[in-house]
C-alpha cells in the first residue's frame, strides 16, 4: 500500500479504513484465538492508535470522535470531525471464522460528507469515493422482508414488527456488517432500536446514503451527528421504496 494517502476525503477514508483492517487481520493471525478477550482488547487499542496517529499526521486541523478515545467538547465547534469506530463487532473479531466485523471511518462537516467501511475478513471496503451500485430488488414478490438483526441481542422492536409485516430475521454481528448487507442486497433492511452511538453508524450510513438508500431514525427524522451526546440509539436503513412501509409499521 502506498505511503501517501489520497488527497480527497473519501479516498482518505477508504485508505485509512483499509490500513486499520489490514492491521486487525495481521493481529488475528499473530495472536490466534486462545485468549479471545486479549485479542479483542488489543484490536480495539491498536486500531484506535493507528487511526488517531494517521489523522493527526494527515488531517491535523480536524477533530476526532472515536469509540476508544476520550471525548471533548472541542469537536462541537470544529468544522470537520472524523467519527471512527476502530473495531465494530469486537465480539465477532475474537471468534475464529467470523467475518461480520468492521472498521468505520466517517467525516462530518455539517453533514456526513465522506465515509468508508472496511470489512477486512470479507476482503471488502465500501466507500463514498466510489459508491456501490444500488442493491438489486428482491426477485419474488410476496417474500418476507429480510431484516439484519443482532445475533446476540435483537431489539424487542423486531418482535412487534413481525406481528405487522412478514419479516425474516438474518442474524449477524457488527452494525457496519449489517448496513453493508443492506447495501449489497443480502438483506432488505436494518432496523435497530437497542441503543447505539454515532460511531456505530456514521460511516456505514454515509456509504448507504451515497448509494441512494434511505437512512433515518425510526420515527423518520434525520440522523444527526456530532451532537453533544454521541448516543444515537435507533435507525432504519433500507431501499427508499421500502421505507414508507417499514416506518409506518414501526410507528403504528
Amino acid at each position: 500500500m502506498a505511503d501517501l494517502p489520497p488527497a480527497t476525503d473519501g479516498g482518505f477514508a477508504r485508505w485509512l479504513a483499509q490500513r486499520a483492517g489490514d492491521l486487525l487481520l495481521k493481529l488475528r493471525e499473530e495472536m490466534g484465538y486462545a485468549d479471545p478477550d486479549a485479542l479483542r482488547k488489543a484490536g480495539d487499542r491498536l486500531s484506535h492508535e493507528l487511526l488517531v496517529e494517521q489523522l493527526e499526521r494527515w488531517r491535523p486541523a480536524d477533530a476526532v470522535l472515536s469509540e476508544e478515545g476520550a471525548d471533548s467538547t472541542a469537536r462541537l465547534s470544529a468544522e470537520r470531525v472524523w467519527i471512527v469506530d476502530p473495531l465494530d463487532g469486537t465480539r465477532e473479531f475474537g471468534e475464529e471464522g467470523r467475518a461480520d466485523w468492521a472498521v468505520h471511518v466517517a467525516l462530518h462537516a455539517g453533514r456526513l460528507v465522506a465515509g468508508a467501511v472496511a470489512l477486512p475478513a470479507q476482503h471488502c471496503v465500501l466507500g463514498t469515493d466510489a459508491p456501490p451500485p444500488f442493491p438489486p430488488m428482491p426477485g419474488v414478490q410476496g417474500e418476507p422482508i429480510r431484516l439484519a438483526a443482532s445475533r446476540t441481542r435483537p431489539p424487542a422492536l423486531l418482535s412487534a414488527l413481525a406481528e405487522k409485516l412478514p419479516i425474516e430475521l438474518v442474524p449477524m454481528g457488527s452494525a457496519g456488517a449489517k448496513i453493508a448487507a443492506v447495501i449489497d442486497g443480502a438483506v432488505d433492511a436494518y432496523v435497530h432500536a437497542g441503543g447505539q452511538y454515532e460511531w456505530d453508524s456514521a460511516a456505514p450510513v454515509a456509504v448507504a446514503l451515497a448509494t441512494g438508500l434511505h437512512a433515518s431514525r425510526i420515527d423518520g427524522t434525520t440522523l444527526e451527528y456530532n451532537q453533544p451526546d454521541p448516543r444515537l440509539p435507533d435507525l432504519v436503513v433500507c431501499r427508499k421504496a421500502l421505507a414508507p412501509q417499514l416506518l409506518a409499521a414501526i410507528n403504528s
